[in-house]
């Protein structure tokens, strides 16, 4: 497999392209329910509602996405010409969403129901081929899980500037005025954004040209239902993006109101959360190169459920140093798993084209995607609804029963759903091994791509 070898480079543009979707997936994890609370102003209740209806049209988005991306192709490949296409308007629709108009409620409201549902859909143009594009890059499995591992290792450095760019842009250039602030620190944001989609396009190349058979949706639905290995997955991303999307969305409020921190405190908080993912990358990487990459999935993910506890237990209101000890923890575990999901839905699909005889690629990886809206969008309005249920109100020291929800939000909430997460692992079983031998069986029955 000479030829499936990717340079330096080509990993490192591929993981530029998660780092300019990071944009958009870290905001929406870590500050876009704050925003829409505390800056934009807006009701718990009416963002429960509209995260449940944006996620709805995103799983819409990338279903139609998987679609497409099975339907075409050119010379420069089946999937990255649309990060060429659709850069610029990604990042537009990025900017626009953390603009807050002067009007009333009931007219914010609408605009922030349009300005989400376009990043939304303009998010799916670009992530759907994105996340299909390791498939393409290199039949080599090692190859495709390196590669993985730089996409992110980009993604957390990503992260890692919403957390700490963001606000301090926000504060440095807002004037006092918190909403510009956000409006011009995501603007450096999003344009940064379009840069490194255009730098992933120009630095990737397409080796694998895979023969997608002319399938109806319905055709491809039942295909995919046939294989119990991406069922499986698909069951870990939607519980795994619950744990990941409930934490996160809480961690500032955890922060300013249960640790009592300041402004830059709680970007430190943040930020130490994203720096321990950062390493985790890195650890993951050589990690699974002598230990079984399928079990490091399933006891990390059960360890998050026990330092979740942990966190619950031990830390009390002010407990700022033991916070961030047991919060950089959590966050370094909890990513040890992600090069291995990633990898594997690949996988998943060779072993569905080894079961049933047909290759299903664009739908499989938009179906995953589509889990993974499905998991944003179950914690967006579960977020949504406890704030409202523990009587959150913005900008106040909060009460007792308040403070509880957060940090139950914080803790045991998600550290319920990852636990819940590496259990599902227990079932699935493509390990190297296993893989080596779903390739060796394609090659003898034909199906290898070219």
């Amino acid at each position: 497999m000479s030829n499936q070898k990717m340079s330096l480079l080509e990993k490192v543009g591929f993981g530029a392209g998660d780092m300019a979707l990071n944009v958009v997936i870290s905001s929406m994890m870590l500050i876009i329910t704050f925003f829409y609370t505390d800056i934009y102003g807006l009701k718990t209740v009416d963002l429960a509602m509209m995260f449940g209806v944006v996620k709805f049209v995103g799983a819409m988005a990338d279903l139609t996405m998987g679609q497409i991306t099975d339907r075409f192709t050119s010379r420069w490949g089946r999937y990255r010409p649309w990060l060429l296409l659709l850069a610029v308007p990604y990042g537009l629709s990025v900017f626009f969403v953390f603009t807050t108009p002067d009007w009333g409620y009931s007219a914010k409201l609408v605009w922030a129901y349009s300005t989400y549902i376009i990043m939304t859909i303009m998010t799916a143009g670009v992530g759907i081929p994105y996340i299909s594009l390791p498939s393409a890059l290199s039949k080599d499995p090692q190859e495709t899980l390196s590669a993985n591992g730089y996409r992110l290792f980009f993604a957390k450095i990503g992260a890692f500037m919403v957390t700490v760019i963001v606000p301090l842009l926000s504060e440095r250039w807002g004037n006092g005025n918190a909403a510009a602030g956000y409006q011009f620190a995501m603007a450096v944001m999003a344009g940064m954004g379009v840069l490194l989609f255009l730098f992933c396009f120009f630095t990737t190349r397409e080796r694998v040209q895979h023969v997608v058979q002319r399938q109806s949706l319905w055709e491809q639905v039942k295909v995919l239902v046939k294989n119990d290995q991406w069922l499986i997955l698909c069951g870990v991303c939607v519980t795994g993006t619950i744990g990941y999307v409930v934490r996160g969305s809480v961690a500032i409020y955890y922060a300013k109101y249960y640790l009592g921190a300041d402004g830059p405190t709680i970007s430190a908080f943040l930020s130490t959360g994203v720096v321990a993912a950062i390493l985790s990358m890195i650890a993951s990487t050589w990690i699974t190169k002598f230990y079984c990459k399928v079990n490091l999935f399933r006891w990390t993910q059960i360890g998050v459920g026990a330092l979740s506890g942990a966190i619950y237990f031990f830390v009390g209101p002010g407990d700022t140093v033991l916070a961030f000890v047991l919060y950089f923890l959590l966050s370094f575990v909890v990513d040890l798993h992600a090069p291995v999901f990633w990898s594997a839905i690949a996988e998943t699909i060779d072993y569905g084209v080894v079961k049933t005889g047909k290759r299903v690629s664009g739908f499989a990886f938009g179906g995953i995607s589509v889990c993974q809206k499905a998991g944003m969008g179950i914690a967006g309005v579960l977020v949504g609804k406890l704030l409202t249920h523990f009587a959150y109100v913005p900008n106040v020291e909060q009460t007792a029963y308040a403070l509880h929800g957060i940090v139950l939000m914080m803790t045991l909430i998600p550290g319920f759903f990852h636990t819940v997460m590496g259990l599902l692992m227990f079932k699935y079983r493509i390990n190297d091994k296993y893989y080596t031998e779903v390739k060796a069986e394609m090659g003898v029955k034909g199906y290898v791509a070219v």
